[in-house]
């Protein structure tokens, strides 16, 4: 486990005593869907246009000098809105709906687990997922809810350490959005999505075969957050890794769980000839927006790293090369 959170703060309290609220962002409360009738909204958009294939194309501004800033001046036209998280009234669904349709697009983690007993599976979408090292590979996924009421997902993890993280791609995002039903405790989301399980190699749970990029996982250590206005778990953090066979060994000696390991699977299509880049093109990732809206990666640009040593030697470099405090 991780270190408890800290005492919270006077008015966080104060927050507390004053409102009362679920902390639950369950389908009703959220009302993910703004269309009364979405079918009939959706026949009137423009078909998916299955012939776009990624691309690269020029950034806006080739031209682009350090210095610079922005590319044009419309941030000036606007003023912001200072939201507190916790004011008088602000219920917790109020700044959910806030952040995930802020922070996008966020990546999915398609998460295959299997309870402890071995009776039942579950697979399930997940956009609170993140890539946060790479050596060893660290994985991070926020379940809603606290561990005494926990998502299946959640719920297996903890319980039997591993898991498989799978990437959606275009060509399955139908059937993968329908994981995300709640379905009662026992049905199979793998026969209702249609969707093939492929035997792991080192974890017990299944990874998806329609995958162009999969990894098996392992747990290492969970967090549970409590929410200010209930005082209850209101979500876990979950940190995996994709551990080596000689760590794993430690592991396992000192006590740690009986897993053989883990593995990246990746479409021999997508990969390159030495193993370490995965084609977008191919992968085609779909990606979380806010509310019921998904995101295609259809083109991208090129940026350079700036390197300070060699940047600093140009004439036009040296005038912005400043204190942080100056203007700061």
């Amino acid at each position: 486990m991780l270190p408890r959170r800290i005492p919270l703060l006077p008015r966080l309290y104060a927050f507390r005593k004053r409102t009362k609220f679920s902390t639950m962002t369950g389908s009703a409360q959220v009302k993910r869907n703004p269309h009364p009738e979405f079918k009939s909204v959706e026949s009137s958009r423009p078909p998916f246009d299955e012939g776009t294939s990624f691309s690269y194309t020029k950034t806006i501004k080739t031209d682009w000098v350090p210095g610079s800033g922005a590319n044009n001046d419309d941030w000036k036209k606007h003023k912001t809105v200072e939201i507190d998280p916790y004011g008088e009234g602000r219920k917790p669904v109020d700044n959910y709906k806030l952040l995930i349709s802020g922070i996008i697009p966020r990546p999915i983690g398609f998460v295959s687990t299997i309870s402890l007993d071995g009776l039942s599976t579950n697979l399930g979408p997940f956009s609170y997922t993140a890539l946060v090292n790479h050596d060893p590979p660290i994985f991070c996924i926020g379940f809603s809810g606290g561990v005494d009421n926990p998502k299946d997902s959640c719920r297996n993890i903890l319980e039997t350490k591993e898991c498989t993280i799978n990437v959606i791609s275009e060509f399955f995002q139908e059937a993968a959005n329908y994981t995300s039903i709640n379905a009662p405790h026992g049905i199979s989301e793998w026969a209702l999505s249609g969707l093939t399980p492929a035997k792991s190699t080192k974890v017990r749970p299944d990874r998806v075969a329609e995958s162009v990029f999969s990894v098996e996982a392992v747990y290492r250590a969970h967090h549970e957050w409590v929410s200010p206005g209930s005082g209850k778990g209101s979500g876990v953090l979950v940190i995996l890794e994709a551990i080596s066979l000689a760590k794993l060994a430690t592991l396992i000696i000192d006590g740690g769980w009986g897993v053989l390991g883990v593995n990246f699977h990746v479409r021999e299509d997508a990969l390159n000839e030495e193993g370490n880049i995965i084609d977008p093109a191919v992968l085609k990732p779909v990606s979380r927006l806010g509310g019921i809206s998904y995101s295609r990666t259809t083109s991208g640009f090129e940026l350079p790293r700036p390197e300070f040593r060699k940047e600093v030697e140009k004439e036009e470099i040296k005038g912005l090369v400043k204190p942080k405090a100056e203007g700061q």
